[in-house]
């Protein structure tokens, strides 16, 4: 569902209306299709005026000279009607789903713009199902059902016109069934909209737990929960079926009254109009005319429920969209950046700055970071040490911008982060995560996202550094697929690609959140080794979960309840700071550099 926190974004018809703007480049094609749909009604409506000059004149008479060229010309209107209509659903084809394409180009950019903390909030399975299904039927209205609802439009007023031309008593008969129409409509929207946004809500709930089984597959069977996650799915899978046969219900109780009216009509006018003959009011000709175009009003009417069901789902599904293209992003490049240089103009050094910095989550009223100074000079590796929610991750997202201080200012070499361009900024900052994640793409591909244009030298430096060679031994080499989410490699070797990705570039500021979690006791020791000449040129923000790792630090800064209660070396710290000492426990497990983790853990 959509997380309360979201933006509303405007009603229904008010956010169909909106989309006209994604139309425009379209405009010409889809006046096309309306002028071809509207020529194809008057040919349509013209058959039936011809048949009237056919039964009044040459059969009526015995003229079969004239029987021809009337049957000929109600012939090439039949052929017209079938031209124009191929022609509307050729033009349809390119640009409703070029529509479409434009539309998805545009919310997944947007997508791309929203900070991690509006994925967070969001169920992936519903923003999916928007830029699939929803986007869909926003096609359908405006290829179909918006054309349709235009003609089926001057369908009525041509018919109804001709119908009281030919008999005004007649032709009010069938007008005046139109009125219960009008009432049935109103009616359908006011029942069709809600279960509409609620089958579109819950198919985007279905989807993301499809994704979640698909993606813990592993924890699945490894637990054996295969059973509770089927069950899961089918009681969600229920309700949407629950909901979809409520749409149906009344879907078919409106288009059963709509093939009633019409139907009811005809009769009546088939009663009154042969009464109509056979008093001399009318012809026979005028009669045949007069069924005939009543009868081509039964399409439209039988029709009128599958436009409106259309327009409602193309409605709400324009709001869903709109849910998402009215949130602003929170981080953005400012509109006129700073360039980022160092002291004294050159490229950046890598001085980072925390000034009174502190940082609550949107919507939050509670503080997770506050008051946090810290001062790094370029090369210096500051590690940051504290106990589980203590703010330790969230401070270092603050960096890259991939959260931006509520309080305060981060600062490299002198300039607010945010004040710099986003591209420039995470070109001189890297960042590794603890939960490593690789794309459905190549090693090499994975390994290149920061830096497209490495050379070959610089993906084999990243590679040896991150004691990732194993990519050499898979199937294809660095060409070889890891699959989605790199499921295929393990915890360790994912991470090592993740670190290989984070360095490739040499950034002057590298943001590192417990990199090594993952990896085995030597490959630790070897990653540790070869972090360390990387370290010693760049600025680091090292996030600690374990004790080993600090010994990459020149200083640890250790964070509690949000803010920074202690800065020293490990030594300084552990010996003058209990919770810090109690955080570390045994000072045995901290490694000096030089030290194998063999000997390490030996002690």
């Amino acid at each position: 569902m959509m997380p309360p926190s979201s933006p509303a974004a405007a009603g229904p018809l008010a956010s169909l209306w909106r989309m006209r703007l994604y139309a425009r480049p379209y405009a010409g094609q889809m006046l096309v299709m309306l002028a071809t749909a509207l020529l194809a009604v008057a040919a349509a409506i013209s058959i039936p005026l011809v048949i009237r000059r056919i039964v009044d004149g040459p059969v009526t008479h015995g003229d079969r000279s004239a029987l021809l060229p009337l049957a000929a010309l109600a012939l090439v209107l039949g052929v017209v009607e079938a031209s124009l209509n191929f022609t509307r659903r050729w033009i349809q084809g390119t640009s409703t789903l070029g529509m479409e394409r434009d539309i998805r180009d545009v919310l997944y950019t947007h997508l791309q713009s929203l900070p991690p903390s509006f994925h967070d909030r969001w169920l992936s399975g519903q923003l999916l199902s928007r830029l699939t299904s929803d986007l869909s039927a926003v096609r359908r209205f405006f290829g179909f059902g918006l054309i349709f609802l235009v003609a089926n439009v001057a369908t009525f007023a041509a018919i109804c016109t001709l119908l009281v031309r030919i008999d005004l008593f007649l032709g009010l008969v069938v007008t005046a069934s139109l009125v219960p129409i009008g009432f049935l409509c109103a009616r359908f929207h006011r029942q069709f909209s809600g279960v509409s946004r609620r089958v579109q809500d819950q198919t985007g709930d279905l989807a993301s737990r499809v994704e979640e089984a698909a993606q813990g597959i592993r924890v699945v069977k490894a637990f054996g929960r295969r059973r509770h996650v089927v069950d899961q799915y089918t009681a969600d899978s229920t309700e949407v079926r629950g909901t979809q046969l409520e749409k149906v219900r009344i879907r078919a109780g409106f288009a059963s009254v709509l093939d009633v009216i019409p139907n009811a009509t005809l009769g009546v006018v088939l009663v009154l109009g042969a009464l109509a003959v056979g008093s001399g009011r009318i012809t026979l000709g005028d009669l045949v005319a007069f069924i005939t175009l009543a009868l081509q009003l039964v399409w439209p009417v039988e029709a009128l429920g599958f436009i409106l069901a259309s327009a409602q789902e193309a409605g709400t599904a324009a709001q869903r969209v709109f849910e998402v293209l009215d949130t602003e992003p929170e981080i953005a490049s400012p509109a006129v950046p700073v360039p980022l240089t160092g002291p004294d103009g050159g490229p950046p050094v890598g001085r980072v700055r925390f000034e009174g910095v502190g940082y609550r989550f949107p919507g939050s009223d509670r503080d997770v970071l506050h008051d946090i100074d810290l001062d790094l000079e370029p090369g210096e590796t500051l590690a940051l040490v504290g106990t589980s929610g203590s703010g330790k991750t969230t401070l270092a997202m603050l960096l890259p911008r991939l959260a931006d201080a509520t309080r305060g200012r981060v600062t490299i070499d002198g300039h607010d982060v945010r004040d710099i361009a986003l591209p420039d900024l995470r070109t001189v900052v890297a960042t590794a995560f603890e939960e490593p994640i690789l794309f459905s793409a190549s090693v090499r591909e994975n390994v290149t996202l920061g830096r497209p244009d490495a050379t070959d030298a610089d993906v084999e430096a990243a590679l040896d550094l991150a004691q990732a060679r194993f990519a050499h031994n898979l199937p294809w080499g660095l060409d070889t697929r890891v699959g989605e989410q790199g499921m295929s490699l393990s915890g360790g070797q994912r991470q090592r690609l993740a670190l290989a990705r984070a360095v490739l570039g040499r950034p002057r500021v590298l943001v590192l959140d417990d990199p090594l979690s993952a990896l085995d006791v030597e490959t630790e020791a070897l990653v540790e080794e070869a972090l360390r000449r990387v370290l010693a040129a760049t600025t680091a923000v090292v996030v600690v979960h374990r004790p080993s790792t600090v010994a990459l630090a020149d200083r640890v800064a250790f964070l509690r309840d949000g803010t920074v209660e202690a800065v020293g070396t490990h030594a300084d710290l552990m010996a003058t700071n209990p919770a810090y000492a109690e955080v570390m426990g045994d000072p045995a497990t901290v490694a000096v550099p030089g030290q194998s983790r063999r000997e390490e853990v030996r002690r």
